[in-house]
């Protein structure tokens, strides 16, 4: 028998029986869209993941961190390795940029701050680099946004997307989180100040409050905290995306690093910068540390033996791909666990197939008799119902897969494309090789189905099934 004709008697077979055919594929199509579904939810954390990486140098990124010296910057730690030894440095950049491997090696300075517009104050964590390193970062812009100069007389400033959530009326003290309102604020056209020392801004303020007169002293005795300088500063530029849009710069300013460190020695000539090493008498060391180190190595594959060639110089060091490693098994896990859940529902669709192929192997006992007796190989038999249940699982694999589209987009619209959830990106991805795979595992769960009741169509005796009624 050809196969144009075993086509189209499965073909016939089905549409016979049409509302049994729809159940059963109806099965396919549920398991098929949960699978997919389920999958998809891992699948867009791991992207988001990696955008998130590329906006941190990339896989070749190595950040190198010293003894404390005030960073607030978060790095998954290596808990095997030990405490450092020595500050960043100017001679600690010359040195890395010496190692075999690097392609280059630049300074971050991170801190907490204060930035001022109009009646509002604002909660900002400061990150100093280079334009380089800012520039290999691509770092999404508004439409007439710049990157921060390196000038060297004002401080140009990239402000996050969701910086406006950490401003406050100075009155109230209430900002977005409590009011619901987006402060009125335009980083781009109003005059903005910095407060590099938000200690002691606080403290001046709490001081104002009770001060009584130009004795230097509070109504209870304890000195007034003399207000910290303001710097004059302005944005070149903010990140793309509303307050809603969650990224991996969403609660960063940037900055260039020799301008900012210039306005700290300026401002603290001849004091402790705060966050700065200092004697046991508290007095300033005559280096400048920095809170960290960006280092690209080459190539990936030396990666590993750069990390441990600059641990082995006294330093603590953290890998983009020991992160995403880490990650990963993590990711792998959910994934599993999510597939697992979508493959119930499959595993049962792949019962209702089983169980409406016995059905009509009962229902056309006769009908399998004739062509038999008329010639028809037991091959022939067996490929007939197997394709049927191909077909089946085929046609629940395509419904499956355009239902998982709508609720992928319906999840990722709800969730305001990952930003409610703190993702850079869509919580839901659904790459074209697992609609491809989705398909596959359906047709081949359809055949797995049907194997069994096609081997009992192949033994039915062609005598009894024609005397069959």
């Amino acid at each position: 028998m050809r196969w144009i004709d075993l086509l189209r008697m499965s073909s016939g077979n089905l549409k016979r029986r049409k509302l049994r055919t729809f159940l059963t594929v109806l099965g396919v199509v549920i398991g098929t869209a949960s699978i997919v579904v389920m999958i998809s939810l891992g699948l867009g954390m791991q992207q988001s993941l990696y955008r998130e990486i590329e906006q941190s140098g990339g896989m070749t990124s190595i950040t190198v961190t010293g003894k404390d010296a005030g960073s607030s910057m978060m790095y998954y730690d290596n808990s095997d390795q030990e405490d450092p030894t020595k500050y960043i440095t100017d001679e600690t950049i010359q040195e890395l940029l010496k190692v075999e491997h690097v392609k280059s090696a630049t300074p971050c300075i991170s801190m907490f701050s204060i930035l001022l517009s109009g009646k509002y104050y604002g909660h900002i964590q400061l990150e100093g680099m280079t334009p380089e390193e800012l520039q290999r970062m691509n770092i999404p812009l508004t439409e007439g946004s710049t990157l921060p100069a390196a000038n060297g007389s004002s401080l140009d400033l990239v402000v996050g997307n969701g910086i406006l959530t950490n401003f406050y009326d100075k009155g109230t003290d209430k900002g977005y989180w409590e009011t619901g309102e987006i402060p009125d604020v335009d980083f781009m056209n109003d005059q903005l100040f910095l407060v590099l020392d938000a200690d002691s801004y606080f403290s001046s303020l709490q001081g104002s409050d009770s001060f009584s007169g130009d004795s230097g002293q509070g109504e209870s005795g304890t000195a007034v905290v003399k207000p910290p300088k303001k710097h004059v500063v302005k944005a070149s530029g903010v990140v793309a995306g509303d307050i809603e849009s969650y990224n991996a710069n969403y609660y960063y300013v940037y900055c260039d690093v020799n301008t900012l460190k210039t306005m700290l020695q300026r401002e603290y000539a001849g004091r402790a910068i705060p966050g700065q090493p200092t004697t046991k008498t508290g007095k300033p060391y005559s280096f400048f540390a920095y809170s960290s180190a960006k280092v690209q190595a080459d190539d990936i594959d030396h990666v590993e033996e750069l990390a441990a060639t600059i641990q082995g110089m006294g330093y603590r060091v953290n890998t983009n791909a020991e992160y995403l490693k880490s990650m990963q098994k993590e990711f792998a896990m959910v994934q599993a666990v999510l597939g697992g859940i979508g493959a119930v529902s499959l595993f049962v669709a792949a019962i209702g197939i089983a169980n409406t192929m016995m059905m009509s192997i009962y229902e056309r006992t006769k009908e399998i008799g004739v062509i038999k007796v008329l010639g028809c190989s037991l091959r022939n038999i067996k490929q007939m119902f197997l394709m049927e249940a191909a077909f089946i699982g085929f046609i629940g694999g395509v419904i499956g897969n355009l239902l998982s589209f709508l609720m992928s987009f319906i999840i990722n619209l709800l969730t305001g494309h990952g930003s409610a959830i703190g993702l850079d990106g869509n919580i839901s991805y659904i790459p074209l090789w697992l609609v491809l795979t989705s398909m596959l595992f359906a047709v081949f769960v359809g055949m797995a189905a049907g194997y069994f009741p096609a081997l009992r169509a192949m033994r039915l005796s062609p005598l009894a099934a024609i005397r069959n009624e």
